[in-house]
């Protein structure tokens, strides 16, 4: 089986180059394009298994050229490199077809495991079979929103259940407080990002504190994540 190959765009070359060495230390097929116009050139040259889109680049815009791409490519998965004050190119990126972005500064090891979920979603998309989403005994039914743990129906509200999706669709990954509260709440929420730890506090009494394994963990000054105990 040939590695992945991952088109990184971005601009800055020390950014780049990093992306480059990381990527290829796990084994993955790189090129960078440092423009919007290379960019689309080699996006025709190649089929890409995943795109790493930095927004401001010169040229073409990030935002144009996901645009383009779309047109003709709506499989091959996109992550925007985007800066935190970016919230309007955030909406625009995903509203036209960005399938996750991630925030500079960011940790490598988060970025490493956006890439592993993405690159792997054919399979897990197999997995929500009539729209469901399992992890060992915790199973959730998008249409019916309903979700048992074990043999047990539990009660959530909508914010609880849309929360636990979140964490269940982007499971091992490790979500921060900004990330969920845009994720759930929404890219005009206001409020205190501790939203987040009330919440995970409501469905950790809910799913978890009767239960064994414990599925929601807290990755201590980061956030939260749901981890698969069986893998």
């Amino acid at each position: 089986m040939s590695e992945p190959q991952i088109l990184i765009i971005e601009d800055e070359p020390k950014i780049s180059r990093v992306l480059q060495l990381e990527l290829e230390y796990e084994n993955y097929v790189t090129e960078i394009a440092n423009n919007g116009k290379d960019a689309l050139r080699l996006m025709k040259e190649k089929d890409w298994d995943l795109v790493l889109l930095d927004i401001m680049i010169p040229e073409l815009s990030g935002l144009e050229v996901l645009r383009r791409i779309r047109k003709t490519d709506e499989q091959t998965p996109i992550i925007l490199l985007t800066a935190r004050d970016e919230i309007h190119d955030k909406v625009s990126g995903l509203d036209l077809g960005a399938n996750d972005y991630i925030t500079k500064p960011f940790q490598i090891e988060e970025l490493l495991a956006r890439i592993r979920v993405h690159l792997r979603a054919p399979k897990m998309a197999k997995k929500e079979i009539n729209n469901r989403i399992s992890i060992g005994e915790l199973h959730v039914d998008l249409d019916g929103r309903e979700v048992v743990r074990g043999k047990d129906v539990i009660d959530l509200t909508k914010r609880e259940f849309d929360l636990l999706v979140c964490l269940l669709r982007n499971k091992n990954i490790v979500m921060s407080r900004e990330h969920l509260v845009e994720q759930v709440w929404g890219y005009d929420y206001v409020g205190e990002t501790n939203v987040v730890d009330v919440y995970i506090r409501y469905l950790r009494k809910k799913i978890d504190n009767d239960y064994e394994p414990a599925y929601i963990q807290t990755v201590r000054g980061i956030g939260y994540s749901i981890r698969d105990m069986s893998s």
